[in-house]
Formats: C-alpha cells, sequence, structure tokens
C-alpha cells in the first residue's frame, strides 16, 4: 500500500518551529515527493530547504532561527502583530483565532499564542476545510510581509512560504493594497502600556514561557 500523502501546511508548521531533535529527524525522514499538491517547482524548493536544513547542526539552525525570527520583529511569527501591532485590538484578534479553534474542536494548549504561525498552519492542515485556509486568509498579509522580508534577506526559511502561498488563493486588489500599506507604515504603533495586549485566556500559562513553539520548543 502506498505510503499517505503528507499535508504541505504541516510540512512548513514543522520546519518554521523552532528547531529540535524531532523536527531534525522528521526532516530527515521527509521526502518531497510525497507531500501532496505540490507543483514541480515547490518540490523542487522544499528539497532545497531540506538539504541545507540537513546540512546544519542543531546548533547552528537554532542561532540561524533565532537570529531569523525572534531578534527581528518584520519576521515575528506572530500573525497578529503584522496586522495589529502592540494595540488593544491584537487582544481581540487573538480571541478570536482561540474561539476558532476551539469550535472546530482542536486544543491546542496554552503553550503559544494562538497567532503563532506553526499553530495556525497544523490548524490548517488538520481542520476540515475551509476552516483552516479562510483563517490563513484573513491573516494574510502577515504571511506575505514575512515572506517578503525573507525573501529580501536570502533567508533558506523563504522557500517554505512559497509552498504556503501556493496552497492559498491568488491575492486580490484589496489585499495587495493592505499589504504596501502595512509594509509601508508597519502596525499600528499604539501601546497597550502595562496592561497585557491579550486577555488572559489567550496568554501562555508556563509560568517559564519565552515564546515557546506548538510542537517541540525550546528546552
Amino acid at each position: 500500500m502506498a505510503a499517505e500523502k503528507v499535508h504541505p501546511l504541516m510540512v512548513v508548521s514543522v520546519l518554521t518551529q523552532y528547531p529540535d531533535e524531532r523536527s531534525v529527524a522528521a526532516a530527515a525522514e521527509l521526502d518531497p515527493s510525497r507531500v501532496r499538491r505540490l507543483s514541480r517547482r515547490s518540490t523542487e524548493t522544499l528539497a532545497g530547504f531540506l538539504d541545507w536544513y540537513g546540512s546544519q547542526t542543531l546548533h547552528e539552525l537554532q542561532g540561524v532561527y533565532v537570529e531569523t525570527f525572534d531578534f527581528n520583529r518584520r519576521c515575528s511569527l506572530h500573525l497578529t502583530y503584522h496586522i495589529n501591532g502592540d494595540s488593544r485590538q491584537r487582544g481581540l484578534s487573538l480571541l478570536k483565532i482561540k474561539n476558532a479553534y476551539r469550535e472546530a474542536g482542536f486544543d491546542f494548549g496554552d503553550t503559544e499564542l494562538p497567532d503563532y504561525l506553526p499553530v495556525m498552519l497544523e490548524f490548517a492542515a488538520l481542520a476540515r476545510e475551509p476552516l483552516g485556509r479562510d483563517l490563513l486568509e484573513r491573516h494574510r498579509p502577515g504571511i506575505e510581509l514575512i515572506r517578503d522580508d525573507l525573501r529580501s534577506s536570502g533567508s533558506p526559511w523563504a522557500g517554505l512560504f512559497d509552498l504556503v502561498r501556493e496552497d492559498l488563493p491568488g491575492l486580490s486588489k484589496r489585499q495587495i493594497a493592505r499589504i504596501r500599506r502595512l509594509a509601508e507604515n508597519g502596525p499600528p504603533s499604539e501601546e497597550v502600556g502595562l496592561e497585557p495586549f491579550a486577555p488572559p485566556e489567550v496568554m501562555p500559562t508556563a509560568a517559564d514561557h519565552v515564546a515557546l513553539p506548538l510542537i517541540g520548543g525550546r528546552s
């Protein structure tokens, strides 16, 4: 019996998490030809990324990852930041995402904010269509802004965002205009001050939490 093909968004979910021994092992076993719905070009892109990923030591991968996604706000994997900044509106956006997970019967736990891209990609891969893709589409500007910055800096992770793009509808004129405005002006600058930018029900619960990925994580 032929092996079941892997959802492309699940693949990107794993590969955009903070690298650990499990993600490295999963990447080593992944055959790009077993990822469904990929064009030939995207299959080659994924193969090239996996070659690079596999050529790095775990320490090297972790260093590049932190430099790329943790130290550069323009590449933050928390999608609501790109749309709402650290404004009060972001709290409402986070709550809406968490409610979407709950209503679909998914419980991702409380180790990461619900807008963390690998979490949203995992949801899109597992949820009944079109729930996951609709959620990604509502946060499309963040995905596109991260992709553009990664491409500009020549990051190896840029190609993975092309895989995500291939799995989503083409951009509308309205989306393009909004992305351009955010790229030029950045997210809203309203600061929350001393209050949490999100209500307690969507905040991570671990006392020592430091922006951990949903799966894997930093130990």
